[in-house]
Parts: structure tokens; C-alpha cells; sequence
């Protein structure tokens, strides 16, 4: 069941993690994070003049926030409802991108391959701490964002 949390614009003005703690801290305490697997949706009620063309990952207070998301929670891909493209606008979030009209975002390669990399490596360690199989998880996340991992790279894990 996909649980989605609203991110109200003193949420975000304030740095406020609380809507997301509130959802993710049971969670852990219960031991039930597993079940949660991608299931997670921000709604960003954000207020915009109708004139103002930017995306919501073009406008400094929302990456703002969601970096500071990343910070507290480096594992929240895993939660994430990549379906619904939660995944990559999170990525638009936290790495260098411009948008495209005819071929929609396109993130600087460089930045999204560490993003990637640092995903991979933060991804394994908690996946292994929290008892989840973390390879193929990971590998499906790479590929969603167009990287390959070679099944050699997880024995250097």
C-alpha cells in the first residue's frame, strides 16, 4: 500500500523533516521498514505564481530540503515508489540536471554517477544492517538510472 506524505511550504521553508519522521521512525522501531519497499510518495505543495516555469527541482528551497532529507535518510531510494517516478525526481533533487522539451531531464553525468556510486555503497551497507538481500535491489536501481553493475562489483562489498 502506497503511503504518501505531503510536504507543505513551512515544511519546507523550515527545514521541517517532521511529516517524514513521523511516517519513517515507526517503521524502524517495528522492525516493519522491509514492507515499505518502494511505497513511499512526496506531494510538494508548493505555492507558484502560474507564470513561473520552473520544476519543482529548479526552485532552491525544495532542493534545499530534500538535501537535507538525503542527509538524514541516505537510504530513502529504498523506500521510494520508483513506479511512480519518485526515484528520479528525488535524483533531480540532488543532482545537477536541465530539462528538455522533447527529451524531458537530463542530469549532468558525471554528478549522477556519483550520486549512483554513493547510493550503491550506502544502499548495501544499511540493506545488509536492516537483514534485506541487497544486490538485485541495488543493481534495479542502477539500471533505472542508467548504470549497469557487474555481479564482480558486489564481492568487493
Amino acid at each position: 500500500m502506497t503511503t504518501e506524505i505531503t510536504l507543505h511550504l513551512e515544511h519546507l521553508h523550515r527545514l521541517d523533516l517532521s511529516p517524514i519522521e513521523s511516517t519513517i521512525s515507526p517503521w524502524l522501531k517495528q522492525e516493519t521498514i522491509a514492507s515499505q519497499e518502494q511505497q513511499l510518495q512526496f506531494k510538494i505543495d508548493y505555492p507558484r505564481d502560474p507564470t513561473d516555469p520552473r520544476e519543482l527541482s529548479e526552485i532552491p528551497e525544495i532542493r534545499l530540503y530534500f538535501v537535507r532529507l538525503n542527509a538524514h535518510y541516505p537510504w530513502m531510494p529504498f523506500l521510494l515508489d520508483w513506479k511512480a517516478g519518485e526515484l528520479y525526481r528525488y535524483a533531480a533533487m540532488l543532482v545537477p540536471h536541465q530539462f528538455h522539451k522533447t527529451e524531458g531531464i537530463i542530469y549532468n553525468p558525471e554528478a549522477l554517477e556519483i550520486f549512483v556510486m554513493e547510493k550503491v555503497f550506502v544502499l548495501a551497507n544499511w540493506l545488509q544492517s536492516q537483514g534485506i538481500s541487497h544486490k538485485s535491489r541495488i543493481k534495479s536501481m542502477a539500471e533505472l538510472l542508467g548504470y549497469e553493475l557487474d555481479d564482480g562489483f558486489f564481492e568487493l562489498l
